[in-house]
């Protein structure tokens, strides 16, 4: 499962999912790439599960990157704990993801497979999702 090795605090604030992606909205390293077209927590074990998708399907051939990380820590308070006395333990990791924002790339594939390989990993994933190709200039 992805997450940080160490983190400045170990809690983080919810935070609002409002507004486009600022960074990573081109395909920079491959020739394919899956775009998010909806704001959402993507957990570690859902870019996990899209990786394993993306691996099976191309096999040997092509190659992966992943342009999404988990760095925010999500908390939770145990099942039938009253209110109060702090806030719950970290739970899990996600990455926050919103319109615009490429999450994984490929290359080294006709388009045909590509496509069929980015439909795979986005059935994984709880968002709209897109894919595109890279532009040459």
């Amino acid at each position: 499962m992805l997450m940080p090795k160490r983190v400045k605090y170990r809690k983080a604030h919810r935070g609002r999912l409002k507004g486009k992606a600022k960074a990573a909205t081109t395909v920079d390293f491959g020739q394919y790439g899956l775009q998010a077209l909806e704001s959402h927590w993507i957990t570690s074990r859902q870019i996990e599960a899209a990786r394993v998708a993306l691996t099976r399907f191309i096999k040997k051939g092509g190659k992966i990157w992943i342009r999404v990380f988990p760095d925010k820590p999500i908390s939770k308070k145990p099942a039938e704990t009253r209110m109060g006395k702090g806030k719950g333990a970290p739970e899990f990791w996600v990455a926050v993801v919103k319109p615009g924002r490429i999450m994984f790339e490929l290359e080294g594939l006709p388009p045909s497979e590509a496509m069929e390989a980015m439909r795979l990993a986005a059935f994984k994933l709880p968002i709209k999702t897109k894919f595109v190709i890279r532009e040459e200039n």
